[in-house]
């Protein structure tokens, strides 16, 4: 596959540094890196950033995550292979990556469902993490980045 363009975030002079700034501003907060993870996994799944799902599965890897949790992610439901907190995570990744797929965009239930496993901070900082991965599969889908021109 061809980028259509080098991607934006080397073209726009501080946006990389800018994204991985709002990145770390959400490690003091109380969400695992392995949570972090899974959710920016699980929203690239979603989003088809083909990028992104490599990158974030060779985190996980590197992280020390079994393949089974890895190649699950998609089908976290179904698998015992996720906590609650990580359920709630991936819950609201669905949710707030998918607002128009239902009339109440982040419905109550997942977001106290989530809110019972991470305190304000924490929820916030999912939030933002949340929003973070999605502009991320935003930019390299618009303009196709290929798979290991990250790394």
């Amino acid at each position: 596959m061809q980028a259509r363009l080098k991607n934006p975030v080397m073209l726009i002079p501080g946006a990389l540094q800018a994204l991985l700034a709002l990145d770390k501003s959400t490690e003091a907060a109380d969400v695992p890196y392995v949570t972090r993870k899974l959710v920016h996994l699980r929203a690239s799944q979603i989003n088809s950033c083909s990028v992104c799902v490599d990158m974030h599965a060779r985190e996980l890897k590197k992280a020390g995550e079994k393949d089974e949790r890895i190649f699950a992610v998609s089908a976290w439901r179904e698998t015992p292979y996720f906590n609650d907190a990580e359920r709630a995570a991936l819950a609201l990744t669905e949710a707030t990556t998918r607002l128009s797929d239902r009339s109440d965009a982040v419905p109550d239930d997942v977001w106290d469902e989530a809110a019972r496993h991470y305190d304000e901070k924490g929820l916030a900082a999912l939030v933002v993490q949340i929003a973070l991965i999605n502009a991320f599969n935003r930019l390299n889908a618009a303009t196709r980045q290929p798979v290991g021109a990250w790394g």
